[in-house]
């Protein structure tokens, strides 16, 4: 059956391709003008659906409750509204993440869950996918009081819907990039990163054809412990060279040629104590030996706080991260040869 499902996938995402002849054609006589589709990612719009998605009526979007799967309910209408379809090989935009997976020793039981995904297959290697992943819960209601969760990651989240819809303006452009992109809304981060750990133990896709993970969460404010209070033109980034010296130099080349962020790799220290590396949804990639990087603002007052509000998030600073997400993901999948694997993950 696994081989079945597998031969199954593999042929529907080659019908996708043929279907992007006309990408190839576009592509063969012009170069794509990544600039125009970088500004697709507007501050607007990503203000517009996080005051959605972080608002009191997802009651903080806790695992498995209704407030999440209304707000999974939500993304799913905006990639309809797009025009973004489900993966090939999936029956629609869930990936169930069943209660049991999630158990943890004597950890509070969890709902059944849900990852929603969203794909745009590539115009010429669709077997080959790079995953775009954000976690869309939160940690719920507390003694009455909704958390939010805008920035944690509500900020991830809608980075991810934006990205989307650059990447689909591209496609119907006609420059669909050469590789397919899988674009992740990841369940029970919260809770010991559980979406995650369970798409990498299921994956739609086989291990071996995913190219890389960027990940994205928590980018919409500036961090209080840091150096960065007065200037907020920054990302940290953690993760590019454990696995892969081409990620970490193109994810550089990106950002000076497109964005400009200051790109602080403090908490990339092996060192660093606060071992953020291990502890968003890149991590159960990397453990699979795909090369991850991670997008971070750090930590501020209103982490895991009842105030992470969408009114405080700063969307200059979201959108300039969304953007170098998106030209990273765009390199990423159209280079001619997928980046090398060529260290330890240490």
């Amino acid at each position: 059956m696994k081989k079945l499902f597998l031969l199954l996938t593999t042929s529907a995402i080659f019908i996708s391709c043929s279907s992007n002849k006309s990408s190839v054609a576009a592509r063969n006589k012009m170069p794509v003008d990544l600039t125009k589709y970088v500004n697709f990612i507007s501050e607007e719009n990503l203000s517009k659906n996080l005051h959605v998605i972080a608002s009191d009526e997802m009651e903080g979007r806790n695992t498995g409750e209704e407030g999440q799967k209304k707000a999974g309910r939500y993304i799913i209408e905006q990639y309809e509204s797009l025009g973004i379809k489900n993966p090939p090989g999936s029956a629609n935009y869930y990936q169930k993440v069943p209660s049991e997976f999630m158990q943890k020793g004597f950890a509070p039981k969890l709902n059944d869950s849900e990852n929603i995904w969203a794909f745009i297959p590539g115009a010429e290697k669709p077997e080959e996918v790079i995953v775009i992943s954000a976690h869309y819960d939160h940690i719920g209601v507390k003694n009455g009081e909704v958390y939010n969760g805008a920035d944690d990651d509500g900020s991830g989240t809608v980075a991810l819907m934006e990205i989307a819809k650059a990447f689909m303006a591209a496609k119907k452009d006609g420059f669909a990039p050469k590789r397919s992109i899988l674009f992740l809304h990841v369940t029970g981060e919260e809770h010991g990163l559980h979406g995650s750990r369970f798409y990498s133990e299921n994956p739609l896709f086989p291990i071996k054809n995913t190219v890389a993970d960027i990940n994205i969460d928590m980018v919409g404010r500036r961090d209080t412990i840091g150096n960065h209070k007065e200037n907020g033109k920054y990302v940290y980034v953690i993760g590019s060279d454990r696995l892969s010296s081409e990620l970490h130099t193109i994810n550089e080349e990106m950002n000076k040629k497109y964005v400009g962020l200051n790109l602080d790799y403090k908490f990339n220290d092996r060192n660093d104590p606060n071992r953020f590396y291990f502890r968003s949804d890149h991590y159960n990639f990397a453990k699979k030996g795909i090369p991850s990087i991670f997008f971070f603002n750090g930590v501020h007052e209103d982490y895991h706080g009842a105030n992470d509000t969408a009114d405080k998030i700063e969307y200059d600073l979201l959108a300039m991260r969304a953007r170098l997400a998106f030209t990273l993901a765009w390199e990423l999948a159209d280079r001619e040869n997928r980046i090398v694997v060529d260290k330890d993950g240490k």
